[in-house]
């Protein structure tokens, strides 16, 4: 059983036998050696990119379909029935079935607090919908292992637990824009929809999110593929080094001001731990570019008040770093 597994793992989420049909391409067509910095960042590149769009692709049809069964009006009608810390719980689960970036959950966080829901319940969705989710949960194991990709998502999901409950325990309601609580989410009858019309929901939302992320993901490869073959180890080692105690701080600092989402962002980790940054570092920045991201809180401020964004920004940050550090000082149990 263990090698059936480890053989479904391998082919179907490392995509071992992509990774040969690239090797070959790059050797035996474009007649470049593997060992070389060229060759090793054209493989890069090309499996990867193929890997992830194939991988998202899947991932998001199926997570889609899922989501057919839950549209928003159900979504709320749901959140509603719970109080206290269960509904910050379930707000943040919901929250992973939703594949969508920072600034794409900020609607859905405005019509679920114009629908009545405590301002505590949707910041945790608002906090695990583009932090953890069930694609990044399978990105995570086919780069990393599925040790690494469970416990990212377990943490992401009680940071999302705790900063919801803390904002609700704060009662800053006062600190949402008052226009917020008028945008009501629409009523909608429960629809049952056909097999095909769930195929063609599915289909599309594949086809808006690729849309959306498909320049990050090249640009998030190509970065990936330049550190992986052209930046020394020394110099990763140097500035993001696990044995640095500032690395994760550096991380988090410099993932702040950049966007994209979690799929262009996974490559980037990849080459940083494969150079020698800690795990922790690599992830840090990770969550800090799809949670933290300059133009999520630009759009968030214009739903929320300066209070409660900084109240918003320091729990999340101090959550990012915390992890981080954590994943840093276990490492080797991660391996």
């Amino acid at each position: 059983m263990t090698h059936l597994f480890s053989w479904l793992n391998e082919q179907l989420l490392r995509m071992q036998w992509l990774h040969d049909l690239v090797r070959l391409l790059v050797e035996q067509v474009f007649g470049l050696d593997m060992a070389s910095r060229l060759g090793g960042s054209v493989h890069f590149f090309i499996y990867d990119v193929i890997k992830i769009f194939i991988l998202l692709g899947v991932l998001i049809f199926s997570i889609s379909w899922v989501q057919s069964y839950f549209p928003p009006e159900r979504t709320r009608a749901i959140l509603g029935n719970f109080t206290g810390l269960r509904a910050n719980v379930i707000g943040a689960l919901l929250g992973t079935l939703t594949p969508f970036c920072s600034c794409s959950s900020i609607p859905l966080f405005i019509g679920f607090t114009g629908a009545g829901l405590p301002i505590g319940v949707t910041f945790s969705f608002l906090i695990s919908s583009p932090l953890v989710d069930l694609a990044s949960l399978i990105l995570l194991a086919s780069i990393f292992n599925w040790t690494i990709a469970l416990t990212y998502v377990l943490l992401g999901v009680v940071l999302a637990v705790l900063g919801g409950t803390l904002i609700s325990r704060l009662h800053m309601e006062k600190q949402v824009e008052a226009f917020v609580f008028t945008s009501h989410m629409a009523s909608l009858d429960a629809q049952k929809l056909t097999w095909r019309e769930r195929m063609m929901f599915s289909r599309d939302q594949v086809t808006d999110i690729v849309r959306r992320v498909w320049l990050y993901i090249l640009i998030g490869v190509g970065i990936g593929a330049a550190i992986h073959n052209w930046i020394p180890e020394h110099l990763i080692t140097a500035l993001l080094g696990q044995d640095k105690w500032y690395s994760v701080l550096v991380a988090t600092v410099v993932g702040i001001p950049m966007y994209a989402d979690i799929f262009g962002t996974l490559p980037i980790a990849e080459a940083l731990v494969s150079k020698g940054a800690g795990l922790g570092t690599a992830l840090a920045f990770m969550m800090a570019v799809t949670a933290l991201s300059l133009p999520s809180l630009i759009m968030l401020r214009k739903v929320i008040k300066p209070p409660l964004l900084a109240t918003f920004f320091g729990i999340v940050t101090l959550g990012i770093i915390l992890i981080g550090y954590l994943f840093n000082a276990f490492s080797t149990w991660f391996v």
